[in-house]
């Protein structure tokens, strides 16, 4: 099935397979329903893969299919890209990488580029199961903007690299989900889907490709190598299908 999008501000066109559709994610949404009806309470789901694995448009299209399915709940998804830190911060801040002092800015991306205790803060007002106003992040601005979407359903998935991180604070985050998600893939294939996204974004290809190989590799590998496992893990292959592992 062809789907497309907005997402982050850029056109995004995807194809999943009817047994993506109809082997996963349909029986996805039925269990988060019957979660939700169980529980009687907003409940969170946490969908953690490495950059470029296709996240923002899975979840956008589980939105869609969750509309257009009988007997699903509709759910709200959202990510964590609109907790970057603002350009003019990383810009303007240096840190210390391989033992050399860096400008934030050129590892956009990595934990340490995010506003942490905002994005805490905020998950836990989710939690609260209150209606909830949240960044989203726009890549021809280069800068989240603020309050641009309001979060009101009671499923919500929420999507981002570090949600099942194994580091300090970030650890903190899996307490507030009530079903997890982790999706992996091979690095070489994210290595071009990377490449490919920064170029969309307005990135010379020659930069495009050193900042994949010294920024978006390393988060792909940390995010592949150091989360906690899922209650469903999934394997991207690189004809944007899924795998149940």
């Amino acid at each position: 099935m062809k789907y497309s999008a907005i997402i982050n501000g850029l056109q995004v066109d995807a194809v999943y397979s009817e047994e993506s559709i109809y082997d996963i994610f349909i029986p996805l949404l039925r269990r988060l329903t019957e979660l939700q009806r169980r529980e009687n309470r907003r409940i969170i789901v946490m969908l953690a893969a490495p950059p470029a694995a296709g996240k923002s448009t899975l979840l956008s299209f589980l939105e869609y299919l969750a509309k257009d399915t009988e007997g699903v709940e509709e759910i709200s998804v959202t990510g964590i890209d609109g907790f970057h830190r603002r350009q003019e911060y990383l810009t303007s801040h240096d840190v210390i990488v391989d033992g050399k002092p860096i400008n934030m800015v050129k590892i956009k991306g990595a934990p340490i580029t995010f506003d942490f205790e905002k994005l805490r803060d905020k998950v836990k007002e989710l939690k609260m199961g209150k209606l909830c106003r949240w960044p989203l992040y726009d890549r021809k601005l280069h800068n989240p903007v603020e309050d641009a979407i309001v979060v009101d359903k009671d499923i919500v998935i929420l999507e981002g690299n570090y949600l099942l991180l194994k580091e300090k604070g970030w650890e903190e985050l899996k307490d507030f989900a009530d079903y997890t998600i982790l999706i992996t893939a091979d690095i070489k294939d994210l290595r071009q889907r990377l490449i490919d996204r920064k170029s969309a974004s307005g990135m010379q290809l020659e930069e495009a490709e050193k900042f994949v190989e010294f920024s978006d590799l390393r988060n792909a590998k940390l995010c592949l190598e150091n989360s906690f496992k899922a209650d469903m893990m999934l394997k991207l292959n690189p004809d944007n299908s899924y795998k149940i592992l």
